[in-house]
């Protein structure tokens, strides 16, 4: 056929990986700086999102460890080697599969397909999938990571299933894709909560893996070892990176499962996707009696440790059970929309002291601004209603965010998401310069950003206290960007 030379191409590379010729790059010895970026003595802060609400004037002090060592208003900041005009903290991207990105752009078109969904479109991401290799993972992973800093975010929460080669056999090194994350936030400086996922079927009735999901297959022992080679390598990036698990979701994972796969995780989070679609719904319902939130209910015990992701497809009982008992709700609303998933009951959810924490799932588009929005907006045009998630204390943009933040730390398992001493220096200052930010102060400042602005609005970012972003442009975005155009150029004529 016209495209056998390029299948032999990626199988001759495949089997090379496979001898673990491909070894994760640029990762550093222990005792190494994790970036060319040293954490700055400290900061002053015109306006300032600490702990307890809006100040002026406030000073930001970092320790060595990459932590905020104190906060305190005043009019000079002993050592302050930097000055910004406002200083949020930095959240959380809580849900990312980062080799989608380089799908974007490519879904969008019907084809013979008379009704387009989310299945369908799944098929066409195994079909691209089948291709990647470790090195492009590694390139596709950097530049996404990237693009969630330069958006404001701190942190990359992994949701990590791309495990093996197209035909299901593991890497020598088990954990060759998983230590290729690991290698691009070398490269980026990003804080990393990596949760392999365990997949181990393709429907609730235990039917087999297809060829494009065969990539992800693991059973409990292999996935036992699998976690096992990842920790070491993760352990490399410093005390600020976080280890998790995935089950992928009721369809992937027995019932039987999801105990011994959850105690791998040690305490750490656990993550999984929930009713995210009607048909999903409907064979849940079929083959285990009741529908995925009331199952979960039952038999998983959620708790604080607990991520779903989506919940798109939730009743009202069911929204306020699983709000009550701590878990997050990782909310996705550009995929979700993207995938026509419906909308998440935000307004009930956060009646009911729910949690929730934003990712970008595919990656389709990585916009913090965007996202926030996007969340907003799908509430209000469901209920033609203005504002439905402000409260009477708290601006719509306000609230949003500082939920996000909290939550997005909760499913990270990282102490993060508030500017106060003994938390990670994750930051984030604001261009309030900006003709929309002109005379803006308190809740309005992110109220514009979400509303009126974008990310360009970013300016400064600090990850753990490494100044990843500086005037609104990553410290390697140069060569991150011209690996991942390499990358597009191997595998975008494909679909």
């Amino acid at each position: 056929g016209p495209n056998s030379g390029k299948a032999e191409l990626f199988a001759w590379r495949h089997r090379e990986a496979s001898k673990n010729k491909y070894f994760p790059r640029n990762l550093r010895e222990p005792g190494e700086p994790r970036s060319r970026q040293e954490p700055p003595g400290g900061f002053k802060s015109d306006e300032c999102l600490k702990a307890g609400g809006w100040g002026k004037n406030v000073c930001v002090a970092l320790g060595d460890d990459g932590c905020i060592s104190e906060v305190k208003f005043s009019d000079t900041c002993t050592g302050a080697d930097t000055s910004v005009a406002c200083l949020l903290p930095a959240p959380v991207n809580a849900h990312s599969h980062v080799f989608q990105r380089a799908m974007a752009g490519l879904t969008e078109r019907r084809g013979k397909n008379l009704v387009d969904s989310f299945w369908t479109w799944r098929e066409l991401m195994y079909r691209f999938l089948d291709q990647l290799t470790p090195e492009h993972v590694e390139a596709i992973a950097a530049m996404v990571q990237m693009e969630m800093l330069e958006a404001g975010y701190a942190t990359n929460v992994e949701f990590h299933y791309l495990h093996h080669s197209p035909d299901g056999t593991p890497y020598q090194n088990r954990a060759e894709m998983a230590d290729r994350i690991i290698a691009a936030a070398e490269q980026t400086g990003v804080g990393l909560t990596l949760l392999p996922v365990h997949y181990e079927f393709g429907g609730c009735d235990g039917r087999s893996l297809t060829r494009g999901q065969i990539r992800f297959k693991n059973d409990l022992d292999d996935f036992a070892a699998l976690c096992q080679s990842v920790r070491p390598t993760l352990k490399r990036l410093g005390p600020d990176a976080c280890f998790g698990i995935a089950a992928h979701s009721l369809r992937a994972v027995s019932k039987d499962s999801f105990s011994h796969s959850r105690n791998l995780s040690s305490g750490g989070p656990f993550h999984m996707h929930l009713a995210e679609q009607t048909a999903e719904v409907d064979e849940v319902l079929h083959h285990l009696g009741c529908r995925p939130v009331e199952w979960v209910l039952e038999n998983i015990e959620p708790n604080l440790d607990c991520c779903f992701i989506h919940c798109t497809q939730m009743l009202p009982h069911e929204t306020k059970a699983l709000a009550q008992t701590g878990a997050v709700a990782g909310l996705c609303p550009m995929t979700e929309a993207n995938l026509g998933d419906g909308i998440f009951d935000g307004f009930n959810w956060l009646e009911a002291g729910g949690r929730i924490a934003i990712g970008s799932d595919s990656n389709i588009r990585i916009s913090l601004s965007e996202e926030l929005r996007s969340l907003e907006y799908s509430q209000r045009l469901r209920d033609r209603s203005r504002n439905v998630l402000a409260t009477s204390a708290l601006s719509t943009g306000r609230r949003i965010f500082e939920s996000m933040t909290l939550g997005g730390s909760q499913a990270a398992g990282r102490k993060t998401g508030r500017i106060e001493a003994g938390y990670w220096a994750d930051l984030l200052a604001i261009d309030t310069s900006a003709i929309t930010h002109v005379g803006s102060n308190g809740d309005i400042i992110i109220d514009t950003f979400i509303f009126a602005g974008d990310d360009r609005l970013v300016r400064e970012v600090w990850s753990a206290g490494r100044h990843v972003v500086t005037s609104g442009q990553h410290f390697a975005h140069e060569q991150i960007t011209e690996n991942y155009r390499s990358v597009l150029f191997a595998v975008k004529d494909w679909l």
